[in-house]
């Protein structure tokens, strides 16, 4: 067996499981899971019926570079949604099976272990642990950027060495960022650029949260946007990742793309030719209408936005809670050990919420998601509103 597996953590959801082990729920509340970034908004009709009538394209093989109309169609979403003055639909995108199985496969393309040196991958903490496992698998060690709620979840850079930068081969951003919300600015996204001229390293930029956001005219920017904002119209050792499962709640799709530097994806499609992972013909044709209209897109922020509105509205005054940049997320300090509350809110209120020392590690000396929970506001609003009601109710019986 690899040794390497030996180094992987279990998955936050299974710390839950385990966590909640022999803990009986209140009965006598309905269960309501917030746990899980897992979309249940309604697909839109027209892409479940743009799937069903492609069905017959499974009889064949397909390109692991997709169709020309679908990268067509991502390319110009891309230039409208980022103001690009043009992208490479031949070599500046590829369609993948969801974003996730690419930022994992990305670190084995872009890792040279063979250095005298171990190579280092670089990500904010806490964060998405796929980023951890990729590195891990590749040879690399993850070194940990704080992310600290005084701060704004900004990231401070400084917070490693030059000997670490110059080890660093990858880093892994999220913006808008799981768990905090957070959009990185203009500024920092130029103090990047700036390390990885100097250092060399590849940004791998994790985008799924993108288009949840909630004000129609203050988009969040990008990572091509702001290197073309800043004069980097190649987009130079950078690779930006997003996927249709938040966008257009369909997350049993698959579907996503990567885009950016020509160079680095000629060699990642390469890895994927080799490792099979060519999407399937139907699903193609339905993400190529899904990236081509808007409207269920907007329909799916304003209902997000509503929640929100909604959930701070219950919990304003009892949890310092504020409505994120983006994403669907709220990331909120406890009032007692993140773990405690955890399991009190389960078995008290029958709601599932995650603990935030479960994204993060311990680094620096300590686990910035330490007492804080993500909750996930997925379900229907009449649902999530419940759900604050009975966190307000936990807070005033820890208080």
């Amino acid at each position: 067996m690899n040794p390497l597996l030996r180094s992987l953590q279990p998955y936050p959801f299974q710390k839950l499981s385990h966590l909640l082990e022999g803990i009986t729920a209140n009965t006598a509340l309905t269960p309501i899971n917030l746990h899980i970034g897992e979309p249940k908004h309604e697909t839109p009709a027209f892409i479940l019926t743009e799937l069903g009538n492609k069905l017959d394209g499974i009889a064949s093989y397909p390109t692991t570079l997709g169709s020309k109309w679908l990268r067509a169609s991502i390319a110009t979403w891309l230039v409208q949604r980022y103001q690009l003055t043009a992208i490479d639909s031949e070599t500046e995108i590829i369609p993948v099976n969801g974003s996730r199985e690419a930022l994992f496969a990305f670190a084995q393309t872009v890792i040279d272990s063979k250095t005298a040196e171990q190579p280092i991958v670089v990500c904010s903490n806490p964060f998405y642990q796929i980023y951890e496992c990729a590195a891990l698998l590749a040879g690399a060690k993850p070194y940990f950027i704080n992310a600290f709620a005084e701060h704004d979840f900004a990231l401070d850079y400084e917070q490693l060495p030059q000997a670490i930068w110059a080890r660093t081969q990858l880093i892994y951003v999220c913006s808008p960022n799981n768990p905090t919300g957070r959009v990185m600015t203009l500024d920092e996204w130029q103090q990047l650029f700036e390390l990885s001229d100097r250092y060399g390293f590849v940004i791998a930029s994790d985008e799924c949260y993108s288009e949840i956001y909630f004000d129609e005219q203050n988009p969040p920017l990008g990572g091509l946007q702001a290197a073309q904002q800043l004069g980097r119209s190649k987009f130079t050792r950078l690779v930006v990742f997003t996927s249709l499962s938040k966008r257009s709640n369909v997350p049993g799709l698959r579907s996503g793309f990567v885009a950016g530097d020509s160079s680095i994806l000629k060699d990642f499609l390469l890895y994927r030719t080799y490792h099979g992972s060519a999407m399937n013909p139907a699903v193609q044709a339905a993400s190529t209408i899904a990236w081509s209209d808007e409207q269920h897109v907007i329909e799916n922020r304003r209902i997000y936005h509503e929640k929100f509105k909604d959930a701070l509205a219950i919990l304003n005054g009892c949890l310092p809670a504020k409505m994120p940049d983006a994403g669907f997320y709220l990331w909120v300090r406890t009032p007692i050990n993140d773990q405690d509350f955890t399991q009190m809110l389960y078995r008290d209120y029958n709601v599932i919420v995650l603990p935030g020392s479960y994204l993060g590690r311990e680094a620096h000396g300590f686990n910035p998601g330490e007492n804080f929970v993500r909750i996930a506001l997925v379900a229907p609003l009449a649902e999530c509103s419940q759900a604050m009601q009975r966190i307000k109710e936990c807070i005033s019986q820890i208080h």
